[in-house]
């Protein structure tokens, strides 16, 4: 068949991730609308399909440091896990974020890759899922927001299941934001 080349590119199907997003240095709802808007601006290889409730948490580890925001989107991607490993340590230093020194400390935005599809991977710098997230009560109330079912493909376990099993009412609570779970399909954005 002769003529111009198809305008029709293959595109890798898209997949669901989950990212965990968490703040706890300068304007931590600034932060988070920012990140958001960032995911977003990435269309047509990430789609934000939902977002959990905003969660105000105690911080990890050392040294002393403020409360966290932390939240949960669940993307539709087509990106592969590294490329989108990449885009969230873009918009983490577009948000100031600095990655040297303690693992545990302060940030302005911290946004990690709890799952991507239903995919495994232990690879240096990218491990999913994320290697602590059935531990971490700040992780699993927002995830379960958004996907109370989703199974860990390691564990075997609902969200819901891991969810309650490191529920812990005082270290998480529901903080009054709304950062929309709109339907990112809009044509309007």
């Amino acid at each position: 068949m002769t003529g111009a080349p198809s305008s029709h590119t293959s595109q890798a199907p898209a997949v669901d991730a989950y990212v965990a997003l968490g703040t706890n240095l300068g304007d931590r709802e600034a932060h988070l609308r920012a990140a958001l808007a960032a995911l977003r601006a990435r269309r047509p290889e990430v789609e934000v399909a939902a977002v959990s409730k905003v969660y105000q948490t105690a911080p990890v580890g050392p040294p002393p440091q403020g409360p966290y925001l932390n939240a949960v989107v669940r993307l539709r991607t087509t990106l592969a896990p590294r490329a989108l490993l990449a885009c969230l340590l873009e918009i983490e230093a577009a948000r100031g974020r600095k990655r040297e020194g303690d693992r545990w400390s302060a940030r302005t935005l911290d946004l990690d890759l709890l799952f991507y599809d239903s995919v495994t991977l232990d690879e240096p710098g990218l491990r999913i899922p994320h290697p602590r997230l059935h531990e971490r009560a700040f992780v699993l109330a927002p995830l379960r927001d958004v996907a109370p079912g989703l199974v860990h493909p390691r564990l075997g376990k609902t969200v819901e299941e891991l969810a309650q099993s490191v529920r812990d009412p005082g270290a998480v609570v529901a903080f009054p934001l709304d950062l929309g779970a709109r339907n990112s399909s809009r044509t309007d954005e």
